[in-house]
């Protein structure tokens, strides 16, 4: 029988996004020490990638990008190409992490490999463990994982840098705001937030 935390059969896990800055300050400095897993998880909250398409990344895609350039990706789930411009953050971080690499790393190595000694990518149940033992480290309480990278970058476009939900819809390839609503999980704050403005 299954144990009283495990779903239903049928049913879906939601993952949260980290809704405050102050605990994505704290993983990073978690990881800084980790060149990779702090890689990962700068580009994840920095992009809309799926952690499948993070994962696809390779050296060559990165190696020669200066901060602001982009790289293009062909997504896995729609087998569109898609580029990703990186910013400052995210190009000192695959910076720090290219340089932990043998020179001679191919073009075509994944970049954020594996630790088993083969040239593989890690796997997305991997940095699904990742993401939740970071958030547990921190004593994040919540239902994280890989998905909550991709979910906390639209939670923080949405109510920190104000991105305008037309933006963020399009971004995610939405076809409705209250879908994208929904996926960030901010529809009931926002909800709340209206009742609260005072006449």
């Amino acid at each position: 029988m299954a144990g009283r935390n495990h779903p239903k059969i049928g049913d879906q896990i939601k993952v949260e996004p980290i809704r405050e800055l102050k605990n994505i300050k704290l993983i990073k400095k978690l990881l800084a020490d980790r060149p990779r897993d702090l890689a990962i998880f700068t580009l994840g909250l920095n992009t809309n990638l799926r952690a499948s398409d993070i994962l696809r990344v390779t050296v060559g895609h990165v190696r020669h990008l200066g901060p602001e350039e982009y790289f293009t990706i062909r997504e896995k789930k729609t087998g569109k190409e898609k580029n990703i411009t990186v910013n400052k953050t995210v190009h000192a971080a695959i910076k720090h992490l290219l340089s932990t690499l043998p020179p001679d790393t191919p073009d075509d190595a994944p970049l954020f490999r594996s630790r088993k000694g083969e040239c593989k990518a890690i796997t997305v149940p991997y940095l699904h463990g990742l993401v939740k033992g970071w958030c547990r480290e921190i004593n994040l309480v919540g239902n994280y994982g890989s998905h909550t990278l991709r979910k906390t970058f639209g939670y923080m476009h949405r109510t920190i840098n104000k991105t305008d939900l037309p933006t963020l819809m399009s971004m995610f390839n939405h076809s409705t705001q209250r879908q994208t609503l929904n996926y960030l999980g901010i529809q009931a704050e926002e909800i709340k937030s209206a009742y609260l403005f005072e006449l």
